[in-house]
């Protein structure tokens, strides 16, 4: 893969160039110097960083904090697989607890929705439940 300037790593994570800069500001890509041999000054990335951003985007949206993808970075570095594995079960009870709250509320917003199709009379039971007089 040949080097990557920032707007076509940004291009090849799925992000913007500014989100590139922030996980950079905060340690999760590396700020590489600057020429890769030449006088010109711009930044080149290889694929090691491609690799590294779509890594903590695929982490970010398994719900994990940019805190704790730092974490798992550090935890690849010094082979620490059971920290890993129980970041990750930590990580998958939470995602349980919040499937079983949307569930509820489905079920709830379901059963109003019935209702509402049910009788034409009275308030609106959705807008009833959520308080709009």
């Amino acid at each position: 893969m040949p080097a990557l300037t920032i707007s076509e790593l940004a291009r090849a994570g799925g992000v913007g160039v500014e989100t590139v800069r922030y996980y950079q500001r905060r340690g999760l890509i590396d700020n590489p110097r600057a020429g890769g041999g030449t006088t010109s000054g711009i930044r080149h990335y290889g694929e090691d960083d491609t690799r590294r951003l779509r890594f903590v985007r695929s982490a970010q949206k398994a719900g994990f904090t940019l805190e704790e993808i730092h974490e798992l970075l550090a935890l690849d570095r010094t082979g620490d697989r059971p920290r890993a594995r129980r970041m990750a079960q930590e990580r998958i009870a939470l995602l349980d607890a919040q499937i079983a709250e949307l569930s509820k509320a489905r079920e709830s917003l379901s059963r109003l929705a019935r209702e509402c199709a049910g009788s034409a009379a009275g308030p609106c039971p959705i807008l009833e439940a959520f308080g709009v007089d």
